[in-house]
C-alpha cells in the first residue's frame, strides 16, 4: 500500500458512510491523519476523528474548523439528493439542496484555505457527479447543483493557483452507497429500479464507493502536483459511451 499521505492531514465531509467513509479509510491507510466532518459519526470510528458538522450552516462549519490546526487536503464530499423534473421540487427544496451541495463547499473551503495556504501539498477535491455533464431523467435539481460544483471547481482552481492550492473534482456515476440504497428503498419496485440504474451505465453495474475514493485520493495525492482544474470521471462509461443495440 502506498504511503504518499504520510505526515499529511485531511478533512473529509460526509465521512460517516459511502464515498466519504471509503475515502477517509483510504487516506488513513496511506498514512494521513483524517478528520471526518459529518452530522453523525456513522462508521468512521477508528478511521477518522469525528467533528460534528452541518455543511449547510455557517456556525457549524466554523465550530468544526476551530478544532483543526493544520490541513493539507480538503475533500468536499457531503451532499444531498433530489428527485424529479423541474416542476417537481418546491423553491424550499431548491434552496435546501443548493445550500448543502454548493454553498456547503464554499463554507468548508473558505475555512480550509487559510490552513491549506501553509501546506506544501495543498489540495481540494470536490465530489461532483456525471449529472453535471449528462442529462439524467428526473434529476433536475440535483443536476443543477452538481453543474454548479463543476463550474465552481474550475473557478477555484484558477483563483488559488498563486497560493499553490490544487483544486479538482471527481464525477461519479450512480454509486452503490447507503444513500442510493435509501433512494431505491423508496421506489415502488426497488429491484426494478436498481436494474434500471445498472442498465444505464455501460459497464452494467453501479460504481463502488471504493472506486470513487481511489479517484479522489489520486487527485489529492502529492504525486499529482501538476493536476489542477481537472474532472475525473468514474461512471462506468455513462458519460462518454453508448451501449450498442
Amino acid at each position: 500500500m502506498s504511503t504518499e499521505f504520510q505526515g499529511l492531514t485531511a478533512a473529509v465531509t460526509g465521512a460517516g458512510s459511502g464515498i466519504g467513509l471509503a475515502t477517509a479509510k483510504l487516506l488513513k491507510e496511506r498514512g494521513a491523519t483524517v478528520y471526518g466532518l459529518d452530522l453523525n459519526e456513522g462508521e468512521m470510528a477508528g478511521t477518522a476523528t469525528w467533528l460534528q458538522c452541518d455543511v449547510g450552516d455557517d456556525a457549524s462549519v466554523a465550530a468544526a474548523f476551530s478544532k483543526i490546526t493544520s490541513l493539507d487536503i480538503m475533500i468536499n464530499n457531503a451532499a444531498i439528493s433530489a428527485v424529479g423534473d423541474v416542476t417537481a421540487n418546491s423553491s424550499e427544496d431548491w434552496l435546501r439542496v443548493l445550500n448543502v451541495n454548493v454553498l456547503g463547499i464554499v463554507r468548508t473551503s473558505k475555512s480550509a484555505i487559510p490552513l491549506l495556504e501553509k501546506s506544501k501539498h495543498a489540495a481540494i477535491v470536490n465530489t461532483c457527479s456525471v449529472a453535471a455533464t449528462a442529462g439524467i431523467p428526473k434529476r433536475a435539481l440535483y443536476s443543477a447543483s452538481k453543474g454548479a460544483v463543476l463550474s465552481l471547481t474550475l473557478a477555484m482552481a484558477n483563483d488559488h493557483l498563486a497560493q499553490k492550492i490544487r483544486v479538482n473534482c471527481v464525477n461519479p456515476g450512480t454509486a452503490d452507497t447507503p444513500w442510493v440504497q435509501r433512494l431505491l428503498a423508496q421506489a415502488p419496485d426497488p429491484a426494478a429500479e436498481r436494474a434500471a440504474l445498472e442498465a444505464r451505465q455501460p459497464m452494467g453495474r453501479l460504481v463502488s464507493a471504493e472506486e470513487v475514493a481511489s479517484a479522489i485520493c489520486y487527485l489529492a495525492s502529492p504525486m499529482q502536483g501538476s493536476t489542477t482544474g481537472a474532472s475525473l470521471t468514474v461512471d462506468g462509461g455513462m458519460q462518454g459511451l453508448r451501449i450498442p443495440k
